[in-house]
């Protein structure tokens, strides 16, 4: 009833008081102080990770159905030189890995499986690449905003402690944000970040299921015999 009354007695006095609590998000982030630097630069490393992998992930993950019955084609028909061309023209892991099968045809077939499996050992490392450094950020993140935390609050009780008995709410202020602000900053980064990699971990998995299954699909090609 009270704050009616004030409201109707000086109508700017509310929008006044509202104006003064609003922020907006810069403001926010500095009020978060230096820890916020870390936070917003693992962000931008996060991103950049997670937008780059993604591209190189999903191009490694393409598939051409037709690729292996060429490749069996030209086997049966004694055609070395042609199915290394085609595996050369397609840029991807599974090409890759059956190339190096086809300049080991004539070798024992647990020699030919074994250069199979290092290519295929190298393609996986080469689109896992970034992966650790983005689990890295997204346990290193919330960390660094606890820092902030433990800083801010620490600001505000030794702003306390030389306040005395003259305690504003005002004069903590600057340290309870650095507190919550660094806080919610490294969480938001930290869960984007596990989000992103775990999103990236099963894109990676359905590629080494492709990988295998034509690790496979080339070795039964070796040993089925020609008709």
């Amino acid at each position: 009833m009270i704050l009616l009354q004030m409201t109707l007695q000086d109508p700017g006095l509310a929008v006044d008081e509202a104006s003064e609590i609003t922020l907006s998000f810069g403001e926010l982030v500095i009020k978060g102080g230096w820890v916020m630097v870390p936070i917003f630069l693992l962000s931008l490393i996060a991103i950049y990770i997670f937008v780059e992998r993604w591209y190189v992930i999903a191009k490694a993950g393409r598939e051409d159905m037709n690729f292996m019955n060429r490749i069996k084609d030209y086997i049966y028909d004694s055609k070395i030189d042609a199915a290394m061309a085609l595996c050369k023209s397609s840029i991807s892991p599974a090409s890759r890995m059956v190339e190096k099968g086809i300049t080991r045809i004539g070798r024992p077939l647990n020699d030919v499986n074994t250069a199979i499996e290092n290519v295929g050992k190298l393609e996986v490392y080469k689109l896992e690449k970034g992966l650790p450094t983005l689990a890295t950020i997204a346990g290193a993140a919330p960390m660094i905003g606890f820092l902030g935390t433990v800083i801010g609050m620490i600001k505000a009780f030794y702003d306390m402690s030389n306040a005395g008995n003259n305690i504003d709410v005002s004069l903590l202020s600057n340290g309870i944000y650095t507190a919550m602000v660094t806080t919610v900053g490294g969480l938001i980064v930290g869960i984007l970040a596990y989000f992103a990699y775990n999103m990236l971990v099963a894109r990676v998995e359905k590629v080494i299921f492709r990988l295998e299954a034509t690790s496979s699909e080339f070795m039964d090609i070796l040993n089925e015999p020609v008709k």
